[in-house]
């Protein structure tokens, strides 16, 4: 089944402090946006990616693009929340079908994930990818412990993020209409009394967000080597 994604690039990196944008940093020897284009350029069922960036960044993203001749690569101009980009890549989307949203520092996210989150979208309208909680969480107040929270039903949300066209235009066109911002695009979505449904994903595919990040991406790499090799 066939889809489009949209990749919010437009963040500027303040926790990796690297000076400039996260993406262009080098993750074996390529751009971590390298990698996670690369997941859908190979996906034959991925029909367009629209890249959310930054209008300086514009240069740099077209000499990554250059060098492999990305043809299905269309570049948007980001907005000042995340929320606000997504939205601008959806109006750049075709209006129909399935549309995955997914973080440009996520560059390990596997391809049957992707698979079913494209096939949970069109059978329920919305889908995220999640894994379930391994620490212990407690609610805190002023640095005190009000309560340990029952971890059993709790779920740590990645992206991709699935849904059908419609049902996300409808979650942003609302948003944008009573100037509510989310978290995330399932947020909005849940807000408007939407199910959302969950597909178990990986502990790999983290968020590289600071520098130690990029020490669990290379033990990722150096694992997927050494099990290609076996």
């Amino acid at each position: 089944m066939n889809y489009q994604v949209i990749i919010p690039a437009a963040g500027s990196g303040k926790r990796m402090g690297a000076g400039y944008n996260k993406l262009f940093l080098p993750l074996d020897n390529r751009p971590i946006i390298d990698h996670t284009l690369n997941i859908f350029l190979k996906d034959a069922c991925c029909n367009r990616i629209i890249l959310v960036i930054q209008p300086n960044d514009k240069i740099l993203f077209e000499e990554i693009f250059k060098k492999d001749h990305y043809s299905k690569i269309r570049i948007v101009d980001g907005g000042s929340e995340r929320q606000y980009s997504v939205y601008n890549g959806l109006k750049a989307a075709d209006n129909k079908g399935i549309i995955l949203v997914h973080d440009g520092a996520r560059p390990f996210i596997q391809a049957e994930t992707i698979k079913q989150l494209v096939r949970f979208a069109s059978d329920y309208g919305a889908a995220i990818a999640a894994v379930p909680v391994k620490d212990t969480i407690k609610r805190v107040n002023a640095m005190e412990v009000a309560e340990t929270i029952d971890r059993s039903s709790l779920w740590q949300i990645q992206t991709p993020q699935a849904f059908r066209y419609s049902v996300l235009k409808d979650a942003h066109d609302q948003a944008k209409s009573e100037d509510f911002l989310g978290t995330d695009e399932a947020a909005l979505v849940e807000r408007m009394g939407h199910p959302v449904k969950i597909v178990a994903s990986d502990y790999d595919n983290i968020k590289l967000t600071t520098p130690e990040d990029l020490y669990f991406a290379k033990a990722i790499l150096e694992k997927r080597k050494e099990n290609s090799y076996n």
